[in-house]
């Protein structure tokens, strides 16, 4: 199976997928960087808002909710 790379905000729920880079820099690639992602960090798409945005995101044992705005910024292989 041929993998692919998009951004996080393609993830579909119940899925997960690795990090391969953070597109964004300064204080917003800090905060990611923070939380845990870095990467070859497995993220799982767990849940979204009623509104669709934002996602409920499995990060290293937490639930971390992100914007779609700042996944798109985050490339991931499937």
């Amino acid at each position: 199976m041929r993998e692919k790379n998009l951004s996080l905000d393609k993830l579909p729920i119940g899925e997960k997928c690795v990090v391969k880079r953070i597109l964004s820099d300064g204080r917003l690639r800090r905060r990611m960087m923070d939380l845990g992602i870095v990467y070859g960090t497995e993220i799982e798409a767990i849940q979204s808002s009623p509104s669709g945005d934002p996602v409920a995101y499995g990060i290293r044992g937490a639930v971390i909710a992100i914007r779609s705005e700042d996944a798109k910024k985050i490339i991931i292989r499937m």
